[in-house]
This record gives C-alpha cells, sequence and structure tokens, in this order.
C-alpha cells in the first residue's frame, strides 16, 4: 500500500510517516522546499520529492507516476507564504485567482478538490495519530485558577468566533481582557506579541495581572483533513517566554506533539495545560 505524505514543517510529519510506516505503508514524501525539515530525508520513506509550495502540477505528477491514490497533510505551512515571492505554476494559479477569499479552508480544500480530481484522495492527517489527540481534562500537575477558568471562558468566546471566519485559532487573554489574536503569524508568534504587550503596559502601578492565558480551538466545522491545531514544546516555551500561565486546547481535536515531554516541561515551569 502507497501513501503519500505532504510535508510541512515541525515534527508532525516525522510523527504521522513514523505511523504510517509502523502500519505498512509505502510511503512517498512531496516535502515542501519551503517548509519541511531537511530531516524527513532520513525517517524511512520510500522516497522523497522536494518541490516548491507553488508547484502543484509538480505535485500531482510525482504522486501520479509514484502510483499514489492517498495521500496526507501534515506540518505547518505558514499562511502568508501565499503573499510571498513564490512563484504559483498555471495550475495553482488558476486555483488562486478563482478563491473568492484566501483563507486556509477555502484554499487548502481548493487544493485537494483539485488532487481529488486527479485521483488523489487527501485523508484525515490525525487518523494516524489519534493517540496523540489531546484528552479531556486538566494534564498537569497544576490545575487552572479562578482566574485562568475565566480567562479560558472568555478566551473560548473570543476564539470560536475568530475561529468562524478563518482568521486564527488562537487568542491570549489576561484578566478577561484580550491582549493579542492570531492572523497569519501563527500561534507562537502571536504568544511572543502579546508577552511583548504586557511588558508595554503601565508600570509597577498597573492594575492589569500580567499572567497571560492562550486559548487555542480547533474550527467550528474543522476539517481534519489539514490545518489540525498542533501544540508542541515550541509552544510552551513561547508561554514561558511570554509569561503565560496556562494553555487551554479543545480535546480530541488538537495533537500534542512530544506530549510527555510538552507536559513535563509545562510542569517544571508551572504552567498548567487544560483539555475541554
Amino acid at each position: 500500500m502507497k501513501l503519500g505524505l505532504i510535508a510541512g514543517n515541525g515534527t508532525f510529519p516525522f510523527l504521522v510517516l513514523d505511523a504510517a510506516r509502523a502500519q505498512g505503508f509505502e510511503v512517498v514524501v512531496a516535502a515542501i522546499r519551503e517548509e519541511a525539515f531537511p530531516e524527513i530525508e532520513s525517517k524511512g520513506a520510500a522516497s522523497v520529492h522536494w518541490l516548491s509550495l507553488g508547484e502543484l502540477s509538480k505535485l500531482i505528477e510525482t504522486f501520479k507516476r509514484e502510483g499514489v491514490t492517498r495521500a496526507v497533510m501534515a506540518g505547518q505551512v505558514k499562511h502568508k507564504q501565499i503573499f510571498s515571492a513564490i512563484k504559483p505554476d498555471w495550475r495553482l494559479a488558476k486555483l488562486l485567482l478563482s478563491l473568492g477569499t484566501r483563507n486556509t479552508d477555502s484554499l487548502l480544500g481548493a487544493v485537494a478538490k483539485v488532487l481529488a480530481d486527479e485521483g488523489i484522495m487527501l485523508e484525515n492527517s490525525t487518523a494516524l495519530l489519534e493517540p496523540l489527540l489531546a484528552k479531556s481534562g486538566v494534564l498537569t500537575k497544576r490545575a487552572p485558577t479562578e482566574q485562568e477558568l475565566k480567562n479560558i471562558e472568555y478566551g473560548r468566546t473570543v476564539a470560536r468566533r475568530l475561529a468562524e471566519y478563518d482568521i486564527g485559532q488562537t487568542v491570549v487573554i489576561a484578566e478577561a481582557a484580550c491582549v493579542a489574536v492570531e492572523a497569519m503569524e501563527g500561534t507562537d508568534a502571536t504568544i511572543a506579541r502579546a508577552g511583548e504587550l504586557m511588558r508595554s503596559v503601565g508600570g509597577e502601578a498597573s492594575t492589569l495581572n500580567r499572567a497571560l492565558t492562550v486559548v487555542k480551538i480547533a474550527k467550528p466545522n474543522q476539517d481534519m483533513r489539514f490545518d489540525v491545531p498542533v501544540i508542541g514544546m515550541a509552544t510552551i516555551e513561547a508561554m514561558k517566554r511570554a509569561g503565560a500561565s496556562c494553555l487551554a486546547i479543545d480535546a480530541g481535536r488538537c495533537l500534542l506533539l512530544d506530549g510527555n515531554g510538552m507536559i513535563s516541561t509545562a510542569d517544571h515551569i508551572g504552567i498548567c495545560v487544560v483539555g475541554s
């Protein structure tokens, strides 16, 4: 059995590759040159093909040549790349011109349709990694404080509205005040920006508690084939630098990369992680 893997950045593609191989798949990797880690070459794939983010025709040709009819997307592709210097091929350019909005859902949904029309079906990227989906409840030794629970409740309300428009999936809250919302920059950059904002607010006389709560949710109609919420060690490290004390995520719809190590690090720092 062959499985195509469209690999973005981070370690998510490595986990998918390992899980697919363990289940007997011969994995053909299409590694996005602007995003994928070079270590993907040494992870045991049947073959690895490097292509630019703009080369949709080359992706289709590669998978057809390799006999791939099923594929998954794994790993982040930064939304801002759409507006970078990358030159789309004719097929991607035509697709971009057809979009009413260039948000993640419309773009990746259109790419999935093009692949399906060519006989390549995209499947849920989490299908092979269900044990890594966040569990419900408090995942760390420390439970949220009363103030953090209020932040979570407010943050989830704001984040749901944000996600409805496919703008972002993360908000950062302090004392039920929204400090930062995610757009194209990604979760970790949003957390860093929130930390900078809080350090610039007032001084010793400020009445605003600078402890931040990070809330990351799945979209209301999350397509589990792509853009699945992912949390890893880098997020915990970003929270530490920003002075964030609590992380709330969607249970069953958010992947925890290096879950045990991430939770252990959060415990050591004093960060609470909760799935709900």
